[in-house]
């Protein structure tokens, strides 16, 4: 952080010079940490509303454990996503306290309480799409939203989704997660008038090509208000319905 800059505004603010508006504005454009391997940003929050997340593949363990330690320094709920076993081992061994969730291959550093405001749905099509679903599920609990969990509720039996619809009518967004055809979205968005976010998975056999059938179902979508994520990405999915959500709850 530039430390001088932020001293300077306060006393600007401290002698009226400058109003408190107009000193978070500027504070909104600082700062980045320098870390030579990576740039980290240590104002999302402020921006935002959440920290920045650290996307674990590709990065060494010692590089994500210092991006984490980093951003220990200035946040808490801070997300570690697709976390390796090498990741998690390298997370752990900076002491900070945090909480492992090795089915959504994700690791929450420095979990704190956070009072969930609105409702989000995570719906999953089939168990093996479960991982992403829970991806999508605990990073947006840990960017302070209430979040419900509807699993294996696929279009080869709808009859297991119809007795929730009216759960799905009382959120403010609804993630689908789906691999295969991807046909869940359509359906959902189909029946009730929340945005959906959909999720296409790489669940599936050779014609899935690895989700590109389900990416491409959903975004050929007849149904309106859904919007498509990438495949896999359940965090950006997160991301999506926890600006809807705190949207929807303030104007509530």
């Amino acid at each position: 952080m530039d430390r001088e800059k932020v001293r300077g505004l306060l006393e600007d603010v401290a002698r009226g010079a400058l109003p408190v508006e107009q000193a978070l504005a500027r504070l909104r454009d600082l700062p980045v940490q320098d870390l030579e391997f990576a740039r980290v940003d240590l104002h999302r929050t402020l921006r935002q509303g959440a920290p920045e997340a650290v996307f674990c593949q590709g990065k060494t363990p010692e590089q994500v454990a210092a991006i984490v330690r980093r951003l220990a320094e200035h946040d808490d709920n801070i997300l570690a996503t697709r976390a390796t076993p090498a990741a998690v081992e390298a997370v752990q061994a900076t002491g900070l306290p945090c909480r492992v969730h090795p089915e959504a291959r994700l690791v929450v550093v420095k979990p704190a309480p956070v009072e969930g405001v609105g409702l989000i749905m995570v719906v999953s099509a089939g168990t093996s799409d479960i991982p992403v679903a829970e991806e999508a599920a605990v990073a947006a609990e840990t960017m302070g939203n209430r979040v419900e969990r509807l699993y294996d509720c696929g279009v080869a039996g709808l009859h297991r989704l119809v007795p929730h619809l009216d759960r799905l009518h009382e959120s403010n967004a609804i993630i689908a997660v789906a691999g295969m055809e991807g046909a869940l979205p359509s359906v959902i968005g189909g029946l009730v008038d929340r945005p959906v976010i959909a999720v296409p998975t790489s669940v599936g056999y050779g014609a899935s090509f690895g989700g590109i059938a389900a990416l491409l179902a959903m975004l050929n979508s007849c149904a309106p208000g859904i919007s498509v994520v990438n495949i896999d990405n359940g965090y950006g999915a997160a991301a999506q319905a926890s600006q809807i959500n705190h949207l929807a709850a303030k104007i509530r």
